[in-house]
């Protein structure tokens, strides 16, 4: 084979969530359909691309360090992402505020921006006979799984979050082309789509959920829509698909018959709900509806519908003005909620949001102490949900193959966020095990956070 030109090694960076992974692959992608190579060493890079994060300030903090460090290991780098669209003080961009040796900046979602400033300081010609591209593009998640995001932006003008002004308002892919995307990836041997964007429950909100043509069928573009043709793909590939950031409309509620029996492939019962919070001064301040009883009367809906669907959620804890009475409600809906997995965050004050100016900023000190009460809370309703699954059998799906077993998922786990289950080989069983085989496992042992079983051979 004929040895690429020299010029073409670009080193890449990203940072922040899933949805600016889907972001990095798609100008990986791009960037390999056009003959460039990338590379992990800033020495070996000729132009070296940062996808940043700014929703919190620990996110943008680390996202400058990143850029800083490029610009000091490398000196020619181009910025994209979150960070890339915020805007300093005197409203010029904040990332070129910081670093003004930056090549180019640009916002989220922005490939062509990106390939117009590499195509600018790094020109490469396209070579036929040595850039190949696989059909469903590059990835940089292992085989087995992937996240499809299926919209940009968001609707809502929550007190503490400056997302809408990153990302801008809700775009929703066409659904077509969505369905088109999760297809490929399933042909490709993927066994779990992660379905992923700002505000999964709206999708198709902004184009008036616009009926779209797919495999010679009508669809609904709405999340109804999509969601049963995916539940469709994945029982016929047998994948599981797995809903991240649900917010808790009440149309959600359809989508939860669509989870029973899952094992086979198809839509499994987890919902990833960002509540925040559950009393409802706290999410009037935060400029979110409903209330702590309100979503537990869904909950407890859902749960009649599908008894074995899991829940995760996120919550903000010192939100300005919080009292003490205030928390101790939440910490009670926990209890009450029976929530399977719980991530928590104090308030972060982040340049831009509308919530920097309520008055009753808490001492950090406060803040802290009250995440710590919460994950004890937490821990323990953790700790009973994950024992109660002791001498049942669960589906798992293999990550990994170790010495005498495997780490794997339940449909209860999504990776990386979520707790995982530690698989034993029966003696004298020889069969191998890859990533992404779908087995049957027998618990036998558990803790707040993880599971231990023995695989049931077919």
């Amino acid at each position: 084979m004929a040895k690429k030109n020299q010029g073409n090694k670009i080193g890449f960076i990203s940072l922040g969530c899933p949805k600016a992974l889907v972001d990095s692959e798609k100008i990986i992608t791009w960037l390999q359909a056009e003959g460039y190579e990338t590379v992990g060493d800033y020495g070996d890079a000729d132009l070296v691309i940062v996808n940043t994060c700014g929703f919190i300030t620990d996110a943008e903090e680390e996202s400058l360090e990143a850029i800083a460090e490029a610009l000091s290991e490398n000196g020619r780098v181009i910025v994209t992402g979150c960070l890339g669209a915020k805007k300093d003080a005197n409203g010029k961009n904040f990332v070129k505020s910081c670093h003004p040796k930056v090549l180019s900046v640009s916002g989220p979602d922005s490939v062509q921006e990106v390939m117009e400033a590499v195509h600018k300081h790094l020109p490469k010609p396209h070579e036929p006979f040595i850039d190949l591209m696989p059909p469903i593009g590059m990835k940089l998640t292992p085989r087995h799984y992937a996240y499809l995001k299926i919209s940009e932006g968001c609707g809502h003008q929550c007190s503490f979050c400056i997302i809408p002004s990153l990302r801008g308002p809700l775009v929703s892919y066409p659904i077509g082309q969505v369905l088109d995307d999760a297809e490929r990836l399933f042909q490709s041997g993927v066994k779990e789509l992660m379905v992923i964007s700002q505000d999964t429950g709206a999708y198709g909100l902004d184009k008036r959920y616009k009926t779209d043509f797919w495999g010679g069928r009508p669809v609904k573009g709405n999340v109804l829509g999509l969601v049963e043709q995916l539940d469709r793909l994945g029982r016929l590939y047998g994948a599981w698909v797995r809903l991240h950031y649900i917010y808790p409309y009440p149309h959600i509620d359809n989508l939860i018959p669509l989870m029973a029996d899952a094992e086979a492939g198809g839509v499994v019962p987890y919902l990833d709900i960002p509540f925040q919070h559950a009393h409802p001064d706290v999410l009037r301040r935060m400029k979110r509806p409903a209330s702590g009883e309100k979503h537990l009367e869904r909950i407890r809906k859902w749960r009649e519908i599908c008894p074995d669907l899991t829940i995760r959620s996120s919550f903000i804890v010192g939100f300005p003005g919080e009292t003490e009475s205030e928390f101790e409600y939440l910490l009670g809906f926990l209890k009450e909620a029976q929530l399977d997995r719980v991530g928590c965050f104090t308030y972060s004050p982040v340049e831009g949001a509308a919530a920097n100016s309520l008055p009753g900023a808490l001492p950090e000190g406060i803040k802290e102490e009250r995440r710590e009460r919460l994950m004890a809370v937490q821990e323990a309703v953790s700790l009973v949900r994950m024992e109660s699954k002791i001498r049942n059998t669960q589906r798992v799906i293999v990550d990994e193959t170790v010495r005498g077993g495997a780490v794997a998922r339940s449909m209860a786990d999504a990776p990386e966020i979520d707790g995982i289950v530690h698989v034993s080989k029966p003696k004298g069983n020889r069969k191998k095990l890859v990533p992404g085989d779908m087995i049957d496992v027998l618990i036998d042992g558990a803790d707040a956070h993880d599971l231990w079983g023995q695989w049931i051979p077919d």
